[in-house]
């Protein structure tokens, strides 16, 4: 990915986000840190944590927008992919707890000891080293994906059958990780973490540089989306989309382009559940919950799909407003207003946010060129023909 491939894949509205997040993720932290406590400027620790979660649902919308908008994989399970790679991250922030838990064994955290296990199991191995989690946080959603993509695909499972079998698969995942037996901490999950890299996870510093990192990952990860989609290799994913028989009857293997392009996403929904986990403090069986899956689809559908800023955008809007609305009276009626939104959305605004938008701007561009066209034409002295009569 050649800089001149990045450049050239930017618009004016993809150089505004990319501004827009880039100083999010240089002037909250900056505000946090370096201005006193209660000042109108200052954003509190526990709002960079709760926007932190934002940009990672942000990260994982893009992920889905990736594969949905533009290749026309609807995935129902792409909350899994999100959850493997932030037990795989919550793994090595238990290995780092050491003597300090409640029952200070030095290798077996807390559950383990609680559940009378005698050694660690071997899935478990090399999660006290923070490279091997960081290639585990890629390499486990990366491989699953593409185990998975690669029987799917080349079975041509399309369309509904697909969504279906993606949301089976995240929830045979939730019902393997409810499992004490299973290795990963049961129901109650993986908790109460202490460091990462040595920095206290509650540090106020910690957290704003969590919040940094992850508008960093996001940045990141929209340019190889954009990257991606710009390129030839982007076309023929449109192509797939929007006439799959007829990719495939013009030679293109549409197989490995799905696979391609399915694994790379699976990877983008690792990295953003790495990031979540330490701002949010938990991982848990919940986070493989079908309906996640389904929600995240929802702020793609939302902020406008095939247009990446808008996944972005509808996953921190949505997300806001659910913060907002499940914090007073509205909040056991939350699931009926989301719904609510999804169906307005898809009958008044089928493109989203920003698709809705973009097609306002350039049905506006083009009424201007013609006025400017015509006024041109008429200082020319130049007139429309009239009809014969």
């Amino acid at each position: 990915m050649t800089p001149h491939m990045l450049t050239r894949s930017l618009d004016r509205s993809a150089t505004i986000f990319l501004a827009v997040v880039a100083a999010c993720g240089i002037l909250i932290p900056l505000s946090n840190l370096l201005l006193p406590a209660g000042s109108f400027l200052q954003v509190p620790t526990y709002l960079v944590a709760l926007w932190g979660k934002y940009v990672c649902y942000a990260i994982l919308a893009l992920s889905i927008d990736l594969i949905w908008g533009y290749c026309g994989i609807l995935s129902l399970g792409h909350g899994a992919f999100f959850a493997l790679g932030g037990y795989a991250m919550g793994m090595y922030l238990m290995r780092q707890i050491g003597t300090r838990g409640v029952y200070g064994n030095p290798i077996l955290p807390d559950f383990m000891v609680f559940l009378n296990y005698s050694k660690l199991p071997w899935t478990w191995y090399g999660f006290d080293m923070f490279w091997f989690a960081a290639l585990m946080v890629l390499l486990v959603p990366g491989l699953l994906a593409f185990c998975f993509g690669w029987l799917a695909f080349r079975s041509r499972v399309t369309g509904v059958y697909l969504s279906i079998i993606t949301q089976a698969m995240t929830y045979a995942l939730l019902l393997a990780f409810f499992r004490n037996d299973f290795g990963f901490g049961g129901n109650n999950g993986l908790t109460d973490f202490k460091d990462i890299l040595g920095f206290n996870v509650q540090a106020e510093g910690t957290r704003a540089a969590l919040f940094a990192l992850s508008c960093l990952a996001l940045i990141a990860g929209f340019l190889i989306c954009r990257a991606i989609v710009s390129s030839k290799l982007g076309k023929v994913l449109i192509a797939v989309r929007d006439a799959e028989s007829r990719t495939r009857f013009l030679g293109y293997r549409v197989e490995s382009y799905k696979l391609f392009v399915f694994t790379v996403s699976a990877c983008m929904a690792g990295v953003a559940g790495a990031l979540y986990v330490p701002q949010v403090g938990i991982i848990n069986p919940s986070e493989f919950a079908p309906g996640n899956s389904i929600e995240a689809v929802i702020w793609v559908a939302v902020g406008g799909r095939g247009t990446l800023v808008g996944a972005a955008l509808g996953a921190v809007v949505v997300n806001y407003a659910k913060t907002f609305f499940t914090s007073g009276m509205l909040a056991p009626y939350w699931l009926f207003m989301l719904g609510a939104l999804f169906i307005l959305v898809t009958l008044l605004l089928p493109k989203g946010i920003v698709g809705t938008f973009n097609a306002w701007w350039d049905q506006s561009k083009e009424k201007r060129s013609a006025a400017a066209m015509a006024s041109a034409a008429a200082e020319d002295g130049v007139t429309e023909p009239k009809m014969a009569e």
